[in-house]
């Protein structure tokens, strides 16, 4: 498996080899050893959440405040996707600034996003099927976001045409709004 780390601190790619052969193809796609042998604490993975997105869909920029922020290990099934995180930990050298990787069902990489970073992805095909591996539980109570199209975070997010978004997320605040739990 590969690695790949970005220049914000924390987050990692991972890209599996892919076996093929005429019946179709396999990979590994989670090893909580390699993920330990990169210096991550070991995370007890509790909750597994998908969704089917169509083209477009922008879902985020979202967050659980603590204590019940989780780290979450999010991939592709089926589809493309650009998957967006910001750094919204206080301290950061990098606060404000944002990552983004493309995810697709092709290449079968996931992205590791810790604690401390609102997370968004937009769907780039129809039936894009978003995997998420999260270590603390959904709580409600929690819940805190980021305005997907804040000019001050300067995202592109890569597609044509509007946005699908829900209304919770259209209202979320922009980052000189937003007072970080983190």
């Amino acid at each position: 498996m590969e690695v790949i780390t970005y220049p914000i601190a924390g987050l990692l790619e991972f890209r599996p080899r892919i076996f093929g052969d005429p019946r179709g193809a396999f990979f590994e796609s989670f090893s909580a050893a390699k993920m330990e042998g990169l210096g991550l604490p070991h995370l007890d993975w509790v909750q597994d959440n998908q969704s089917s997105s169509k083209a477009g869909t922008l879902r985020g920029l979202h967050f659980q405040k603590p204590p019940h922020a989780q780290d979450k290990l999010v991939r592709v099934a089926q589809g493309r996707a650009l998957d967006v995180v910001v750094d919204l930990r206080r301290d950061s050298p990098t606060y404000g600034q944002h990552a983004k990787v493309l995810l697709t069902a092709e290449l079968g990489n996931a992205f590791y996003v810790p604690v401390g970073f609102a997370h968004g992805f937009v769907a780039l095909e129809d039936n894009t099927l978003f995997l998420y591996k999260c270590s603390g539980y959904y709580a409600p109570s929690a819940e805190g976001g980021l305005l997907w199209n804040d000019p001050a975070l300067g995202i592109d997010w890569g597609f044509e045409g509007e946005a699908l978004v829900s209304p919770k997320d259209a209202i979320l605040p922009t980052l000189a709004e937003l007072e970080s739990p983190f």
